[in-house]
């Protein structure tokens, strides 16, 4: 049992942490609680920041081939509430190899990090939601659903926000903690009634009167979109439907100076609302055979862009650390140690970048006024952000 193991979830931690740990020698099996062909559209899409690509390289994964249907989105434009570019930021990269930020659909990269699992034999178990385990001084004991129970040397934990294995492991808590704003997404399916700047690989993020915006063109022409919405109260399914929710989301930037409505308007399905969450610091990381990945150890703002990349640095450190060390606990704590100073610094940023979007009134003509003077003088010596974007295995 020593060399096998089992993980719960089969999202990005949990796949790239099966094909590390695949090439550290262990025999791992994913297990996923959805259904076979049933991605999870939630997010629409994500942004794989130049550190996240330079993780999947250390595990000899060719970020060109996993994220060949994004495209690159190397910079970033700030814009104010009456439509004025506020300052205009790099994203990260390029990179060595030439590959920068790039932004994809959430369904894509789980394709393709599924099939690159397939290729090292890895198999993926659909429909397989952990419901309990037990654990000995061998190993694991973990059950599925109604199933029989698994035995292994290893239980990863990556099955996200709401993990199953962190409740287990912190019966405690915490639990997730709501930012106030809500989500929207989208993908335009017609032309774009209004003027839009096109300019390759620039994303766009606007502080509207109402709620923030972001906007991308893809190299089919159309367009990538999110909203975040303030709300004091989590939102329910019960509280819109599809119809509603793209009426609530055009008439919030109706008023706005920017082509939010515009672009609203030309998409057919506006995903959401679903809630901006992160995660305050788990007590307990790991125990002799059990340990978190991703989302469930230190569920990240979607502000701080970097989600997608703390998860896969997970994995790379996970693998590497139990390649190394004998004994499977010395190995789990060897990955705390090195993990959780990075990711709860992350987690705090991303906390504080969202705090942004609320600004309210006057909050945001202070901030409309500051921001450009503001961004000069944190990136006159560099990128502030190189902390993140920088880091490498």
């Amino acid at each position: 049992m020593t060399k096998t193991a089992l993980v719960a979830g089969g999202g990005i931690a949990g796949t790239v942490a099966a094909i590390a740990l695949h090439r550290a020698g262990w025999h791992a099996r994913l297990f996923e609680s959805r259904p076979e062909g049933v991605a999870d559209e939630r997010g629409a899409f994500l942004t794989v920041a130049v550190n996240g690509l330079a993780a999947l390289r250390a595990l000899d994964l060719d970020p060109g081939k996993v994220l060949a249907a994004g495209f690159p989105t190397p910079s970033l434009a700030m814009i104010g509430a009456g439509g004025r570019r506020l300052a205009v930021l790099p994203l990260g990269g390029p990179a060595a190899d030439g590959t920068v930020t790039t932004t994809i659909r959430r369904a894509d990269l789980y394709a393709a990090l599924h099939a690159a699992a397939v290729e090292r034999g890895i198999p993926i178990e659909f429909g397989r939601r952990l419901t309990s385990y037990t654990e000995g001084r061998g190993g694991v004991a973990a059950t599925f659903g109604s199933d029989p129970e698994i035995e292994a040397g290893l239980l990863v934990g990556a099955d996200g926000l709401r993990s199953r294995t962190r409740e287990l492991l912190n019966p405690a808590g915490p639990a997730p903690t709501y930012l106030g704003l809500l989500n929207a997404g989208g993908f335009t399916t017609g032309p774009v009634d209004a003027e839009l700047d096109r300019t390759p690989g620039l994303m766009h993020m606007a502080f509207g009167r109402r709620s923030f915006f972001g906007w991308a063109p893809a190299p089919d022409g159309s367009v990538w979109w999110f909203a975040n919405p303030p709300s004091r109260q989590p939102a329910r399914p019960s509280d819109f439907t599809a119809e509603s929710w793209r009426a609530h989301l055009i008439d919030l930037f109706a008023d706005d100076a920017f082509p939010a409505a515009a672009i609203i308007r030309a998409t057919d399905v506006a995903i959401g609302p679903w809630n901006t969450d992160d995660l305050r610091r788990v007590p307990v990381w790991h125990s002799a055979h059990v340990v978190l990945a991703g989302d469930a150890a230190h569920a990240v703002a979607p502000s701080a862009g970097q989600g997608a990349s703390m998860a896969i640095e997970d994995a790379v450190v996970l693998g590497r650390c139990l390649a190394k060390a004998g004994e499977t606990q010395k190995a789990l704590t060897e990955y705390e140690r090195i993990r959780r100073p990075r990711v709860e610094r992350v987690v705090a940023a991303g906390r504080r970048n969202g705090s942004g979007k609320t600004a309210g009134p006057v909050g945001a003509a202070i901030r409309d006024a500051m921001l450009p003077l503001a961004m000069k003088l944190l990136y006159r010596k560099g990128n502030p952000q190189a902390w993140i974007l920088d880091h490498r295995m």
